[in-house]
């Protein structure tokens, strides 16, 4: 498929005359999963915009420890790409393919000229900061508020609601790095949930009981 027709099925708030423009500057790439769209302290020279596949957006310690913050799947853009190209800021954060993805690269001066002159874009800029601040308001409600079981439940469903599928193929390592803990608490405690008839185990996959 080619990139107007993409964008015509996979981003329908964009107008046909956006599409034309980003169409004449978009840069197209594939990506394999485990690939690093984003790297921490990089220089952002431009926005991401999702055609294919999942990334995970996510802060990362000295230590290396990381931090999930969000995912972002087809029709969807990142927001602190956003903000880091505009502001021409080094990014804060990393994004990392967690399933091969396809993406459009849109050049920091295309953005600034779009947002003044085509108002579909500025509305989706507008719903992507919206839509990324209501995810972060949720990761920091779940930290403050709840306790680690009910952090990974939560983290569970937004899983499988972002996947669309009732099955989550991560690790107990890869979840635990999301949460920030070690992969023996999560074991237990999705062995609790699965106990409990929430949760199937199987090897390096968890299915949702609805």
């Amino acid at each position: 498929m080619d990139i107007k027709s993409s964008l015509e099925l996979i981003f329908p708030i964009f107008s046909e005359e956006l599409i034309r423009a980003i169409e004449s500057v978009a840069l197209l790439k594939h990506y394999k999963q485990g690939s690093d769209l984003i790297k921490s302290k990089q220089n952002i020279r431009s926005t991401i915009l999702v055609l294919k596949g999942k990334v995970k957006v996510y802060r990362e310690d000295e230590d290396g420890n990381e931090f999930l913050l969000y995912y972002l799947l087809p029709g969807q853009a990142c927001a602190i790409s956003m903000i880091c190209a505009t502001r021409q800021e080094t990014s804060e954060i990393l994004a990392t393919v967690t399933e091969d993805a396809e993406v459009l690269l849109i050049p920091l001066q295309a953005m600034s000229t779009w947002a003044t002159a085509y108002k579909s874009w500025y509305t989706f800029v507008i719903e992507t900061y919206q839509q990324r601040f209501d995810e972060v308001l949720q990761v920091i409600d779940q930290i403050a508020f709840r306790s680690l079981d009910e952090r990974l439940e939560f983290y569970l469903k937004r899983n499988a609601k972002t996947s669309g599928t009732t099955t989550i193929n991560s690790s107990h390592q890869e979840i635990a790095s999301d949460l920030n803990t070690s992969r023996e608490v999560i074991s237990r405690l999705l062995k609790k949930m699965e106990q409990r008839g929430f949760v199937k185990l199987h090897r390096n996959a968890i299915e949702m009981v609805i």
